[in-house]
């Protein structure tokens, strides 16, 4: 993992200069106000080196939470989709296993490269493109965000891109990247309306998307799988935009952008008269509230980034999808 070996009195003092650069911006008007202009000052999101601290933290939070099979362990680094996705992931497996996770391996993020964007106001965010030692060759997307400079860094977005997927992004003289805003027009879909957009082109394959695994391919999957002998299957996919979960997009060097957005999706399973739902694995019926009788509708969380072109020059492409069981109901 990428650490900063320089002293760590500059480390404090480079955090320092940042955080009074945002909010020491005052003037002071012709009838004696003061007035702050600390949310309107275009500032890097943070340093490089406070980037690679904030990645460890959440490296070391997860291990110990991985282990134990405990969320709480690891609340305090993640949020939005990320938060929802492996709370319930440890949930379960703390049911299953009250003794921990006997199947632990600690999660390695080596060859870290951070993009930064400059920007104004709040949220302020980041992006940490890394290996790991799960997942294969792809790299690990882990997008920190935080909602002021009392608060600590925060994983909300983490999806798995092959190798080479990631683009390029537009970077200014000193490194920094550019935040796309929500209402771009620029571009094939606002990153705003991404959720949406994907959403209804997965329940009428209409819309600005490219063929692929996760839009074409996820659609022919459900297709297959909607009828079968004694048991069919319903999805539901709803938007999630607001709050932790609104898409963040970064400026890439073709004029596009890389945005990270966020679904929900239910799947409910209903069997034929005489017969019953399939019994499904246990960490399902951790999740499982009722019981499972003729019917069981699971409630899913999922974070996607996808490749979001200029306006008039392609269609979206989804480069990874990463998404877990949040709930489930027996009926």
């Amino acid at each position: 993992m990428s650490r900063d070996h320089g002293p760590r009195r500059l480390r404090r003092l480079d955090r320092s200069a940042l955080i009074a650069a945002s909010v020491t911006a005052l003037s002071l008007t012709a009838s004696g106000c003061v007035v702050v202009h600390g949310e309107r000052e275009v500032l890097p999101a943070t340093t490089r080196a406070e980037a690679a601290e904030a990645l460890e933290r959440f490296t070391t939070a997860y291990n110990k939470a991985d282990k134990a099979y405990d969320p709480a362990l690891y609340a305090d680094e993640t949020t939005g989709a990320l938060a929802d996705i492996d709370g319930a992931r440890l949930k379960a497996g703390k049911a299953n296993n009250p003794g921990g996770n006997p199947r632990h391996t600690p999660l390695k993020l080596t060859d870290a490269r951070f993009t930064i964007p400059k920007k104004a106001g709040w949220p302020r965010w980041f992006v940490a493109d890394t290996a790991g030692n799960k997942g294969g060759t792809a790299r690990w997307l882990l997008v920190f965000v935080r909602n002021g400079l009392d608060e600590s860094w925060q994983v909300t977005y983490l999806t798995l891109v092959a190798q080479g997927a990631v683009p390029q992004f537009k970077k200014d003289k000193d490194g920094w990247a550019e935040a796309v805003p929500a209402d771009a027009a620029d571009l094939a879909v606002p990153p705003g309306e991404l959720s949406r957009a994907y959403t209804a082109y997965l329940k009428n394959g209409q819309g600005a998307f490219a063929t692929g695994s996760h839009t074409s391919g996820w659609r022919q999957q459900r297709q297959d799988r909607a009828i079968r002998p004694g048991l069919a299957r319903q999805y539901i996919d709803e938007p999630l935009t607001n709050g932790a979960y609104a898409p963040l997009a970064l400026r890439t060097e073709d004029g596009g952008a890389l945005v990270f957005f966020t679904s929900r999706h239910y799947e409910k399973q209903t069997a034929a008269p005489g017969t019953s739902v399939p019994t499904p694995n246990k960490d399902v019926l951790a999740l499982t509230k009722g019981e499972i009788k003729q019917s069981l509708t699971m409630e899913f969380v999922s974070n996607e980034v996808a490749l979001d072109p200029a306006k008039g020059s392609g269609k979206v492409s989804v480069l990874g999808r990463i998404q877990g069981l949040t709930s489930a109901q027996g009926g």
